[in-house]
């Protein structure tokens, strides 16, 4: 066997995340191979190629799908794009990476998944929250029933990154686009109380806007923000535990991202205080009756072989490699689009909530599936 022939050969859509962390992992995982970038600039793509040694560039996605040494794509274009892309890349028999949020509603997540299944390719979402070593030691003494049974969980996910009144007007500024916290952050959060605690079964939202105005940089003029910056969420799984979440992407908090577990055994909480990377820095801590909240050591089993500067890279190399294991067995993985309908459809009905100023019931995520 040649030296490339076990190598899967990737298309990068999407150069901005794409750059900061797709291609860097791509380049660094043993199996994937960068073959074609797209940019919608034929200019900035030529020079993203050559900046990244990457052999083909293209304005046209279709003519990337076309190549042949293209067997797999990833999109971390802006969500309002997604859809088309996704499915551009499906009907031609290639297998998928998405960013998160999947879609800009439920509905064509669904028919993404459901196409990925008929072309039989390997579809995933970068849900990287379920690749951090200390959010995986958190579900394993979670599964352990360490806490034992459940009474309440608080998540505060508080972040800076919209604080700024001067940051420009962009496509994060418009619902019609997918923008907003919910989309960007309550898209993991979503995921991850998923996989984690199981399916919701209710949920009330109010969301708001801290900033409602940007300066635009076309036009220079000030322009309305239609998304929100602010998400209060109330959740009630169906196990029938509430949840409180808080999501915000205007503050400065000393903990940008804190989930705290609370059982009739225990205590567990997993939490961050790094302000500049949402992946390093996390730690578990944990109590049960009567004892004190003691740091839980990470084992060495569940830690990054290696460490980047940008940690998203560490935890996107881990969503790849389980992305690869599924390609080369030919066998659906998780996460898939799947887990990205659930997400999809929380935000959808988060939205619904705060429109009617009232709780909303959440579907089965099978009945949704097969409807």
């Amino acid at each position: 066997m040649g030296v490339n022939d076990d190598m899967i050969g990737i298309a990068i859509a999407g150069t901005g995340f794409g750059q900061k962390v797709h291609i860097p992992g791509f380049q660094a995982h043993p199996q994937t191979e960068v073959v074609a970038v797209y940019h919608r600039d034929i200019n900035k793509a030529k020079a993203i190629a050559e900046s990244h040694n990457i052999p083909h560039a293209s304005d046209s996605l279709a003519d990337i799908v076309a190549l042949p040494e293209v067997q797999a794509v990833s999109i971390s274009t802006p969500p309002f794009l997604h859809y088309e892309m996704a499915k551009t890349v499906l009907q031609a028999g290639k297998h998928l990476l998405l960013e998160k949020p999947t879609t800009l509603n439920a509905v064509e997540t669904k028919e993404l998944y459901r196409l990925a299944k008929a072309k039989g390719v390997i579809a995933t979402v970068d849900f990287e929250f379920r690749f951090v070593p200390a959010w995986q030691l958190f579900a394993e003494l979670l599964s352990e029933n360490y806490v034992g049974e459940l009474r309440l969980i608080k998540i505060d996910w508080l972040g800076s990154s919209r604080a700024d009144t001067s940051r420009p007007w962009n496509w994060y500024s418009d619902k019609e686009k997918g923008g907003g916290a919910l989309g960007s952050l309550g898209s993991h959060a979503f995921d991850y109380i998923h996989w984690l605690f199981g399916p919701v079964s209710r949920l009330n939202a109010h969301l708001s806007t801290a900033i409602p105005t940007r300066v635009d940089p076309v036009s220079g003029e000030s322009k309305l923000v239609n998304t929100d910056d602010n998400c209060i969420l109330t959740l009630e799984l169906a196990n029938g535990t509430p949840c409180q979440l808080s999501i915000s992407a205007v503050v400065h908090a000393a903990r940008t991202h804190w989930v705290e577990v609370y059982g009739d055994r225990g205590t567990l909480i997993v939490g961050s205080e790094n302000q500049k990377d949402y992946i390093h820095g996390f730690r578990v801590w944990g109590s049960q009756l009567g004892k004190p909240l003691t740091e839980i050591e990470i084992p060495n089993r569940l830690i990054f072989p290696k460490n980047y500067a940008d940690g998203r890279i560490s935890a996107f190399i881990r969503v790849v490699n389980q992305w690869v294991q599924g390609i080369e067995r030919n066998q659906e993985i998780t996460p898939s689009l799947r887990e990205g309908i659930y997400s999809q459809l929380l935000m959808d009905l988060s939205h619904e909530s705060h429109q009617k100023a009232s709780w909303v019931d959440i579907p089965g995520l099978e009945g949704f599936v097969n409807n």
